[in-house]
């Protein structure tokens, strides 16, 4: 079962998943019904979840993903793999932000498939953040009332201007006139390179917000990083010390130890995100960078995914001129060649939709 529509808070990029879609928490939930909410890597690796019955598969009945359009192709194999007969599959997610960073587009075949039943909601999120992106949604980008400041534009000339008004923001304007704290802001830029990239703007928020000399690897505690356990999956953390085990981190409250040979690799200095990195979390507040060298790479499906991380404060640092309003209007998406859609059609009758 495919249900399609409204977005969903995760606590890093990789999708969660629930047994239950309308989970029983907290101190009086009977445990033998309550609901867990784990991560499909901790699942797909018996770390997490109910773990696996004799047969290999997943004990349960129920499993519920959120944020699926970020399943690529082999993480979903694994998913409907370990499932036992019987068991439903309910996928839940926007079909309007940026495909997995893997190869597929798991999700958006699966809906535009119509082989299996979808419940399509379209309430969108309250507020002048929720009127941008509902209209960013459907190829217009309006200007939105913003009394509480809720949605601001920083124009600017240049990339170095571009970095300055960002480290400004994070660190100044945003904790002071929205009050939310830098460390619940997070920026998001459209790569790595460039001049107003993630690597030049982590390197001038690092030096406002917690400078150091890098000692291990170029980090220090209290930097805060994405981690990459794996391609195409990253895990926010902080930076809590470094001995001779390694580089040790906190990711939402879980220990981590990178070894020595392997930061290099698999941790960043993360105050700064693409927006591949980004998707699938939400902070209170998004910082997003459009330099004018990337508007090349500038889709509506990036734009939708970059401005939806905010809940409460958005501001955007505007170098792209009219490169942006083209790409929400123009350019929906970076296709991609699948076969999925093609199978599925051929294979099954077309479901109901809700």
């Amino acid at each position: 079962e495919a249900a399609s529509g409204g977005r969903s808070a995760a606590p890093d990029s990789d999708p969660d998943t629930g047994p239950d879609a309308d989970p029983e928490t907290g101190p009086d939930a009977d445990p033998e019904t309550a609901s867990a909410t784990v991560t499909v890597a901790g699942l797909l690796a018996d770390a997490e979840g109910p773990g696996r019955d004799e047969e290999g598969t997943l004990a349960l009945d129920l499993l519920a993903v959120l944020d699926a359009p970020q399943l690529d192709v082999e993480t979903a194999a694994m998913l409907v793999e370990s499932l036992p007969d019987g068991a439903r599959l309910v996928l839940s997610g926007d079909p309007g932000v940026l495909w997995s960073a893997g190869p597929g587009r798991v999700f958006a075949d699966l809906v535009a498939a119509r082989r299996c039943p979808q419940v399509v909601s379209r309430t969108p999120d309250p507020g002048p953040i929720g009127e941008l992106i509902s209209g960013i949604g459907i190829g217009e980008l309006n200007q939105v009332e913003a009394p509480g400041k809720e949605v601001v534009i920083v124009p600017v000339r240049d990339a170095g201007e571009a970095v300055h008004r960002t480290v400004q923001l994070v660190a100044d304007s945003v904790p002071r006139a929205i009050g939310i704290p830098a460390e619940q802001t997070q920026v998001i830029t459209p790569g790595h390179g460039g001049a107003a990239g993630t690597r030049a703007l982590n390197a001038a928020l690092k030096d406002r917000l917690n400078p150091g000399p890098g000692r291990f690897g170029g980090f220090d505690p209290g930097d805060r990083v994405a981690y990459s356990p794996a391609p195409g999956r990253t895990v926010p953390g902080t930076v809590v010390s470094a001995d001779a085990e390694g580089l040790r981190l906190d990711c939402a409250g879980a220990p981590v130890v990178v070894v020595r040979e392997e930061v290099g690799e698999l941790v960043r200095h993360g105050w700064a995100l693409t927006a591949h990195q980004a998707a699938g979390a939400r902070w209170p507040a998004a910082v997003v960078v459009l330099p004018g060298d990337a508007t090349a790479g500038l889709t509506r499906a990036w734009v939708y995914t970059a401005f939806g991380r905010g809940e409460r404060h958005l501001s955007v640092v505007h170098g792209a001129e009219s490169a942006l309003p083209k790409a929400v209007a123009e350019i929906p998406f970076k296709d991609r060649t699948t076969r999925l859609r093609a199978l599925l059609q051929a294979q099954a009758p077309t479901a109901p939709t809700d």
